[in-house]
């Protein structure tokens, strides 16, 4: 018998001085059998991150034609296409092609850093593509705020991200590798 997902809810409240955007967002998480609650919880730091009205969580791990996230436009066209991990050039390159801009979050430590220095040079081509790196430290933390039903507050300013609830609060300075 296949494994389901397992449901997290997360009521998010962002407050993103850097765009000035502010917002309360309900999320429903579907969290596949292999996936991590670090990975998860990236999803969601994702999604705060770059948080819209339009922007929703795609089947993920389930689909290989489907980012974590994305954001279409009324006619269905991809707006923003997010990636998680240490995707290969195929799987951007097929990213950049249908979606106008792309953000790839990588995490994982020194993998994460050999990674990037045998792929820069690759993804340099790719003029819709921003790299951003969550270190390890981060990353790991994330984790003491996983619970099935997540009340979460989120704050960035000067790139630098505050997520926390009530007794945890985390800071993540992303490290952008590269920018669109």
């Amino acid at each position: 018998m296949a494994l389901k997902a397992t449901v997290f809810k997360a009521e998010i409240q962002i407050s993103d001085m850097d765009r000035h955007y502010y917002a309360s967002h309900d999320l429903t998480i579907a969290r596949h059998p292999s996936e991590t609650d670090e990975r998860m919880m990236l999803r969601i730091l994702a999604f705060a991150m770059n948080a819209s009205d339009d922007l929703s969580f795609t089947k993920g791990l389930s689909s290989d034609d489907e980012p974590e996230l994305w954001e279409k436009n009324l006619t269905d066209e991809i707006e923003l296409w997010i990636e998680l991990g240490l995707p290969d050039e195929k799987r951007i390159r097929k990213a950049a092609g249908r979606s106008k801009k792309i953000v790839l979050y990588t995490y994982g430590g020194n993998a994460a850093d050999i990674w990037w220095d045998q792929s820069q040079s690759k993804f340099d081509r790719f003029k819709n593509l921003t790299v951003i790196n969550i270190n390890e430290k981060s990353s790991k933390e994330l984790t003491n705020l996983t619970d099935r039903t997540m009340q979460l507050q989120c704050t960035i300013q000067d790139n630098q991200v505050w997520l926390g609830n009530d007794t945890h609060n985390i800071e993540i300075t992303p490290a952008v590798l590269t920018s669109s």
